[in-house]
């Protein structure tokens, strides 16, 4: 079916769903997939992979041992958890991250979500496995205005900027 644009849509019902997996690395271990805490809940709760230590003023990537499966036209945008900036000072240190849906699967991380935690105090942060870490929210955008885009995705983390 097109849209009066000429655009084909695709019916809700057709699109793939959103699936968190883990990735090859951590199967076989407990990781806890994410989910929901409340029925009114945006945020699926992300949970790190190992035990890692946030030393004072650190910046530091933490595993979660997970990759999403989205829609194209949807990304999973992922926000710090407010009780860890304001109980320890521990915030995401790029504010939101986006992970985009040809993140999955690509060929340097099997699309591996990390999250970069900074550590804002004079105390060092342990960050034990199993911790909540961060919250995704899955959110669609609109196609952009008549860009090139270089080509699919080659990379993992970061590969976008390169």
């Amino acid at each position: 079916m097109k849209t009066p644009n000429g655009y084909m849509k695709i019916p809700n019902d057709c699109r793939p769903n959103r699936e968190f997996k883990v990735i090859s690395l951590y199967e076989g271990t407990d990781i806890e997939l994410p989910k929901r805490e409340t029925y009114f809940s945006a945020g699926y709760d992300l949970r790190s992979a190992e035990t890692v230590v946030v030393g004072a003023g650190e910046t530091v990537l933490i595993p979660t041992g997970l990759k999403v499966l989205l829609p194209d036209d949807e990304f999973l945008a992922i926000y710090p958890r407010s009780s860890l900036a304001g109980k320890y000072g521990i915030t995401l240190a790029n504010c939101v991250g986006v992970v985009d849906s040809d993140y999955y699967n690509n060929e340097d991380n099997e699309g591996h979500i990390q999250v970069l935690l900074k550590n804002t105090t004079a105390t060092d942060y342990v960050v034990k496995k199993g911790d909540k870490i961060a919250q995704g929210i899955f959110q669609e955008y609109k196609r952009v205005a008549n860009d090139c885009p270089r080509g699919p995705r080659k990379g993992g983390f970061g590969s976008t900027g390169k």
